[in-house]
């Protein structure tokens, strides 16, 4: 058992915590709790206390190779190596979900696969890491291959199908794979669009209609580049069919076959919900991608797309939600998934949350220490510098 004492909500209260297992057993106002023998305390007292992030679209498979100076290594050790970094460096900023699009077919077949799933075996109890199969083409003598790595894909147990329609000679056939081998085993749909072609979209907002899995697709700038009435029905079409936007605010990710960003206002005012995600984690689409949902979260709010708690909602409560996990609410009975950052408000935690204390099922599985020192005072008894601001 854990006991958090003196954290702040986003609400303004400051209370105490019993979590239990991998649950929030009780919620009081500081003092009020009493743990039993032997649990564990922490003293968050200046921390801002919230539901954890997640990562809904990362491609770990690639991450950290974008300052390599030849081709990254394709051995099972290196993948299970890179999957790993990659993963725990997401987990450290606070990411206890994480979903990760990996490559299938070619001279590769199923390897990063296998090692993508045993990395997120090895990882259980640190970070939940959902791996989506991402073939290339699959339409055609040219997909025949790739549709059958593709089902083997799912027995596996890839949590979600995927790939990029837009990238297929037959997108609507691609398409109809994609959502009729996902229906077959149970799978989640987790698709790349430019989303800048309004005819495709429908049709994908049809057949997600009649899906028994939930179905995502990202990046979706082209939806940017529509005329904003035909962007306007396409975004209805998609919020009536369930279907979830994940946005890439710090960018594009390599299978996006345009760069842009998402319409998001349009998106939410249509009633789409909408996620948001960090896809390159230094890669060689973005080798400055650092896989933190705040920075996410931070460029939303920065741009001005939306207010500091709705673009944190957009890295937590909704990124949740669009890989299909329980709501976190800081609330008895909820699951214990945290994010603990040194602040007071979720502005503060977009703009200089450097320290965190981040928590799954009910334990601290990460930890990160700041502290700024202000060095070379001025003349002698001058005022004394703060080691760090004590806002902060």
């Amino acid at each position: 058992m854990l006991t958090l004492r003196g954290p702040r909500l986003a609400d303004g209260r400051t209370v105490d915590l019993l979590l239990s297992a991998d649950r929030i057993e009780a919620v009081g106002t500081p003092g009020s709790l009493t743990p039993p023998a032997g649990a564990q305390e922490v003293d968050l007292a200046g921390y801002l206390l919230l539901p954890a992030p997640a990562e809904p679209h990362a491609h770990h498979d690639t991450a950290l190779t974008g300052v390599l100076p030849g081709p990254p290594a394709g051995t099972p050790v290196a993948l299970r190596r890179r999957i790993t970094e990659a993963a725990l460096t997401q987990l450290g900023h606070g990411a206890t979900a994480q979903r990760s699009h990996v490559r299938i077919g070619g001279a590769e077949s199923l390897a990063v696969l296998e090692a993508a799933l045993e990395t997120a075996r090895t990882l259980r109890g640190l970070a939940e890491l959902g791996v989506v199969a991402v073939p290339r083409l699959l339409t055609g003598l040219a997909g025949a291959d790739n549709r059958a790595l593709l089902t083997e894909a799912a027995k596996m147990g890839a949590g979600a199908l995927g790939g990029s329609p837009d990238l297929d000679p037959d997108p609507a056939g691609y398409l109809d794979i994609v959502l009729g081998l996902a229906d077959e085993h149970g799978c989640a749909i987790d698709l790349h669009t430019d989303g800048a072609d309004p005819v495709r979209l429908a049709r994908l907002a049809s057949a997600a209609g009649a899906c028994r899995s939930g179905v995502a697709i990202g990046p979706c700038g082209g939806l940017s580049r529509l005329p904003p009435e035909v962007a306007a029905r396409a975004a209805g079409q998609l919020a009536a069919a369930g279907v979830t936007v994940i946005c890439l605010p710090p960018g594009s990710c390599g299978l996006a076959t345009a760069r842009g960003r998402a319409p998001v206002r349009l998106l939410t005012a249509a009633g789409v919900r909408v996620a948001a995600g960090g896809g390159a984690l230094r890669d060689s689409v973005n080798p400055v991608g650092r896989g933190d949902p705040l920075d996410v979260a931070h460029e939303l709010a920065a741009r001005g797309v939306c207010r500091p708690r709705d673009a944190y909602r957009a890295v937590s409560d909704r990124a949740r939600a669009a890989l299909g996990l329980p709501e976190v609410r800081i609330e008895a009975g909820f699951p214990a998934e945290l994010l603990a950052v040194r602040g007071r408000t979720v502005a503060d935690a977009l703009s200089l949350a450097y320290s965190r204390l981040v928590i799954h099922r009910g334990r601290i599985v990460a930890r990160t220490s700041a502290v700024r020192e202000y060095c070379g005072a001025g003349a002698a008894g001058g005022p004394e510098l703060p080691r760090q601001s004590t806002g902060y």
